[in-house]
């Protein structure tokens, strides 16, 4: 390997745990000073939480909704290109043409828009006696899977809810991704028992980087985040976590590595596509 690719087969993530309050004007302060924290500790690409400007609720999505670009994105696209960083920008209430959606978008270094990822899964669950969510209420759901590339490998994203449909993550590592985002903010009933599991389900079954961006804990909340930001490698192992409070966690992303687990257990060869096979459905 060239001392050049070797450079390339690294580098380092920063997962971003914000305290997210009733203040849109704080949040996106406080978002931006954790950005330039995280560049400045060598982080060349940067997670942000789900609905990091806004709290998480159906209640809310209507008021802190925006269009895009708008006042988040803007703030977003400064950050990338002030710090240089590819931002993942968690995920923002977006209005278009009357319909809400729950809309992560992404910046490159140079702070243009590279794509705007549109939850494709909402959050409906009733679980009797512990809680009832229906984001179908007021969100629309996004219809298309969302890649973008850096210098040093793919990424796929998803929000929150998306993470639990396997099938999603792997059609993007069909389409080459080795790293998956996810922000999103799961409650105090799902959280203790299917956000870690869930992750390491992920970078198992398809051999590669998951990271998921939570909001912090605020047991003042309507809806109260798990918290537990967490990066899992392609073992399935967690290599970095975060707990409940406000926090920017990094894990050094290893590209190497992931290829010689790929060589010793090659389970994409070994896929039997002549007995099933997972298709990107025509929209």
């Amino acid at each position: 390997m060239s001392t050049l690719a070797k450079a390339m087969s690294k580098f380092r993530l920063a997962v971003i745990q914000l305290h997210v309050s009733s203040v849109k004007a704080d949040n996106l302060s406080r978002a931006r000073g954790l950005v330039k924290e995280a560049a400045g500790r060598g982080s060349q690409v940067v997670l942000l939480p789900e609905c990091f400007n806004s709290p998480y609720g159906t209640s809310f999505f209507p008021a802190y909704a925006e269009r895009i670009p708008g006042e988040s994105t803007q703030l977003l696209a400064e950050a990338a290109k002030e710090n240089q960083v590819y931002l993942v920008g968690g995920s923002v209430p977006e209005e278009d043409e009357g319909k809400l959606y729950n809309t992560c978008t992404v910046f490159g270094p140079d702070g243009q828009l590279l794509l705007k990822h549109r939850k494709i899964h909402l959050f409906d669950i009733d679980v009797p006696g512990k809680i009832r969510f229906q984001e179908s209420e007021v969100l629309s759901p996004g219809n298309t899977l969302s890649v973008f590339e850096t210098p040093f490998c793919k990424v796929g994203v998803g929000i929150c809810y998306d993470l639990r449909f396997a099938e999603l993550a792997q059609l993007y590592s069909k389409k080459g991704c080795q790293l998956l985002v996810y922000p999103g903010a799961f409650n105090m009933t799902t959280g203790p028992a299917h956000w870690e599991l869930l992750q390491r389900g992920r970078a198992l079954d398809n051999q590669l980087y998951v990271a998921t961006a939570s909001p912090a804990r605020d047991e003042t909340a309507s809806y109260i985040a798990w918290g537990h930001s967490t990066v899992v490698n392609p073992w399935g192992e967690v290599i970095s976590k975060a707990g409940a409070e406000e926090t920017v966690i990094y894990a050094d992303i290893d590209l190497q590595y992931l290829a010689e687990i790929r060589q010793q257990i090659p389970i994409t060869a070994q896929r039997r596509d002549d007995i099933y096979t997972v298709k990107e459905g025509l929209n």
